[in-house]
Order: C-alpha cells, then structure tokens, then sequence
C-alpha cells in the first residue's frame, strides 16, 4: 500500500509551530476540553501582554513539531485535547497568567498538563512552583546586585584606603611645614 503525502495543511501547521516553538522560552501543555471560543480569545489575551501565545494543537503534529530532540517524557504529555500556552519571553510570567486565567475560570476539567522549559520536562506541580518564582526581571536584578554587591563593597574599601592615604599624606606635609616654620 502507497503512503500518501502530507497534506500542504498540515507542512504549514508544523512549521508555524516549530517556528514558534524556536522562539519560545518554554512551553505549557493543557487540556483545552471545556473552553469556549470567547474563554479561549481572552486567554490569547491574558497572554499576549506577558509574550504569550495560545494554540489548539493536534498531538501528532506537536510531536512533529518538536523534533527528534524532545525528550520521551513529552509525549505522555501529549494525550487527548491538547492546547499550548507558548511563552515567548518569560516562562514565569506566562505560567503566572496562564494559571491566573484557569483559576479565575473555575473550570476543573480545564487543567495544566506540564511544560517544557529550559529543556526540562515539569509536571502541573512544577508548572504551579514556577508561576510563583519572581518574574525573570527581578530574577536579573537579583543577580545584578548579588555580582555588585561585592564590587560596591570593594570600591568603598579602596576609596577609605585612599583617602586615610590622603589624610596621612596632608597631616604629614602640615606637620613638616609646620616645623620648617
């Protein structure tokens, strides 16, 4: 039997994913069953502003999607209705509005799957413990502070080094223009 070609439909929808899939930071994985058209737009919506998008995906061409590359554990992911919260900045951010929205929702059968981010497979637990870690922003100016802090301490250190060298320095001129005289 002749296998047929993929349909153009379908080449199209794999590759806009890979190419969103690309530029992401992480990936979250949701039952989508129960949702409106309306409850699914304000999603997009809740989303964008935090670099989010939202797709409906059929499993096999998410699996296509991803590539070789995705670990196992994906595809147990990937099992009945299935839509993705892609973040395209900010994993943190994205869970925090992708969780927000499902909450205020109230609809248990519309669940978190798990993610994918930094090349780590979570399950909904760690997609939660996510959402509550600081937004990537206050993450770097952590860091930032953390690294300066020691420079900052340094500088100051040196700067009272200097100065007590300057001071020495000045007392020791006065005291010999002061004998001169």
């Amino acid at each position: 039997m002749r296998r047929s070609s993929p349909r153009a439909d379908k080449v199209e929808a794999v590759a806009e994913l890979r190419a969103s899939l690309e530029k992401a930071a992480g990936v979250i994985f949701t039952n989508y069953r129960g949702l409106t058209v309306s409850e699914i737009t304000t999603l997009r919506r809740a989303l964008r502003p935090v670099g989010g998008q939202y797709h409906v995906v059929k499993n096999t061409l998410m699996l296509r999607a991803l590539g070789d590359n995705a670990p196992d554990e994906l595809a147990s992911l990937l099992k009945g209705p299935t839509a993705v919260a892609i973040a395209l900045d900010d994993p943190v951010a994205a869970s925090k509005a992708l969780l927000t929205f499902l909450r205020d929702l109230r609809k248990p059968e519309v669940a978190v799957k798990g993610g994918y981010v930094d090349g780590r497979v979570f399950d909904p637990d760690g997609i939660t413990a996510l959402s509550k870690a600081p937004p990537k922003q206050v993450l770097q100016g952590q860091v930032v502070g953390t690294l300066q802090a020691p420079l900052t301490n340094f500088a100051g250190t040196l700067n009272g080094v200097l100065g007590e060298f300057a001071r020495t320095l000045q007392a020791l001129a006065d005291q010999r223009q002061a004998q001169a005289q």
